[in-house]
């Protein structure tokens, strides 16, 4: 009888030292992976890859930081496809250049975020000069839109712990994706179409461009938006989902993370 309990006691134990030892390496897989991880200590800054949620929404974002002749037809897209909400990271230069579809993208309801000035990597900058950056970009998009965008998607989604620190003491939330559409590379219509749909997820955030470089991003569009829908996804800004979380008071993660987590649980269980 005592060594049928110390049995199943060893085997509590065991179970319980590779359950911790798999939430070490998966934060230490993040850690390796990533030099540009979400922080998750309390109090720290973070960039949002995507939030959790039971709920069926999804958001598409897009950047621009080039071209005029992408722009108008996927906003069209979105306004015949009756998306009401989407989120648009503008880089200030090319929202200079081009008030009138920026005021046709704040028109038509759509969120604005901060793209960043110049279009280069912040991790290579001084902590002045990522200020300035992010203070000049600010500040043009501000004046065209009337109010002050919350949300910042670095360039070439670049950064660190210091530039996520520099962006929350601008009050900005730093916003990656989870995601990728890889529509910038041009790598098909249908090939675009299936990263979209493959790795959709509750509470998603998608990442797609309307710069004159991403070429077929305006035909995928629409069979995106209806596939979405016909497996039941409700299309919200990146804001909707943020204020969803916070509203439930639940800490919004880096899916990475998560992931990372659920695989060393496996393995580490399979002994089991």
């Amino acid at each position: 009888m005592n060594s049928f309990f110390y049995v199943l006691s060893w085997k509590k134990i065991k179970r319980f030292l590779l359950v911790t030892a798999a939430a070490v390496f998966a934060i230490g897989v993040v850690y390796i992976e990533r030099d540009q991880i979400t922080v998750f200590s309390e109090g720290a800054p973070s960039a949002i890859y995507s939030v959790p949620t039971e709920k069926k929404l999804i958001a598409l974002t897009f950047d621009i930081s080039w071209g005029d002749t992408r722009p108008g037809p996927i906003i069209q897209i979105l306004k015949d496809k009756k998306v009401q909400k989407s989120t648009f990271f503008l880089s200030s230069p090319w929202s200079k250049s081009h008030p009138d579809i920026v005021k046709d993208i704040k028109d038509s309801g759509f969120e604005i975020g901060n793209h960043g000035h110049k279009h280069v990597n912040y991790t290579t900058l001084s902590d002045e000069e990522i200020r300035n950056q992010i203070s000049i970009s600010n500040s043009v998009l501000t004046d065209m839109i009337g109010s002050e965008p919350k949300l910042l998607r670095l360039p070439n989604g670049d950064f660190d712990k210091r530039v996520l620190r520099i962006a929350e003491s601008m009050n900005y939330k730093v916003i990656q994706w989870d995601t990728d559409s890889l529509d910038w590379k041009n790598i098909g219509v249908q090939n675009i179409v299936d990263r979209v749909l493959k790795k959709a997820h509750p509470g998603d955030i998608v990442l797609l461009h309307a710069s004159d470089s991403s070429k077929q991003t305006h035909e995928a569009l629409p069979i995106i938006i209806d596939e979405l829908r016909n497996q039941g996804y409700e299309f919200v800004t990146v804001s909707d989902l943020i204020n969803q979380t916070e509203t439930k008071g639940t800490e919004i993660r880096d899916q990475a993370l998560n992931q990372a987590f659920n695989q060393a649980f496996f393995e580490g269980s399979e002994g089991l």
